[in-house]
């Protein structure tokens, strides 16, 4: 049984990877989805392979790191589509430097989407789940709990969206709002095939967080996101649900 009929999801970063795979699967379980992204157009495609294939959808373009720019794109989604009842906070950027090499722009960005931009969609979310119930899942990473080789900027806004989501999970209990996070691993996606090490870097320095399994499709997660968005998760608030083939558990790699 369809488990998100008629209700309002708005998923951001859903022109590609992670948030395009839980947009579609939303949509097939009977969800009006919100697809958000800064790439307008990335946006409108998916949205319409939505509607094609039976579903409803609608594209907005977002810069989540700008507050304004959010709290007005929530607005229009409340226009055209209801009442938003979900929040998945999918968007994320990458960005690779030694420590000592990186430059104030690239850390600034990557806190500004991956931290900031997460608060901000909560923000403009909250008050229209707080009007009648709902459900905020945030996508941190396995990098929100483990170091991760020139990849400083990304753990601290990962390991901030780990604690951002306890703390709005006891927050809001009370009130109607669950939220919980997702914390994939490696994952196929546009965005990891981006990476790219610094220049003298070798593969062998990420093999700690690399699973003995490989790595996770977008589908996959966007099972567990749906998961955790549905009324069957109801008992599930400030979890953070590590799907990354078991590094955490390992505290980084696994004996040989």
């Amino acid at each position: 049984m369809p488990r998100f009929t008629d209700r309002t999801a708005i998923v951001t970063g859903a022109g590609s990877g992670l948030g395009k795979a839980t947009a579609e699967l939303f949509a097939a379980e009977g969800a009006k989805v919100a697809v958000l992204d800064i790439a307008e157009e990335a946006a409108e495609r998916v949205a319409a392979e939505i509607v094609s294939n039976g579903g409803k959808a609608t594209a907005f373009r977002s810069d989540v790191s700008d507050f304004d720019g959010c709290i007005s794109t929530v607005e229009a989604v409340s226009s055209a589509l209801g009442r938003p009842q979900i929040l998945v906070n999918s968007a994320g950027i990458l960005g690779s430097a030694r420590s000592e090499e990186e430059t104030a722009e690239q850390w600034r960005r990557i806190i500004a989407v991956n931290l900031d931009g997460t608060f901000f969609m909560c923000r403009a979310t909250l008050p229209y789940l707080l009007d009648g119930g709902g459900t905020i899942v945030n996508i941190a990473s396995n990098a929100g709990f483990m170091g991760q080789p020139f990849s400083a900027a990304y753990c601290a806004s990962k390991g901030g969206v780990v604690n951002l989501t306890r703390a709005l999970a006891v927050e809001y209990v009370a009130r109607g709002v669950r939220v919980n996070a997702v914390a994939p691993g490696g994952m196929r996606t546009p965005l990891t095939k981006s990476f790219k090490l610094p220049e003298g870097a070798s593969v062998d320095d990420l093999r700690t967080i690399i699973s003995k399994i490989g790595v996770s499709q977008a589908e996959e997660v966007a099972t567990c996101v749906a998961y955790v968005a549905s009324d069957d998760a109801r008992y599930m608030v400030g979890s953070i649900v590590n799907f990354d083939g078991g590094l955490v558990s390992y505290g980084g790699g696994f004996p040989e």
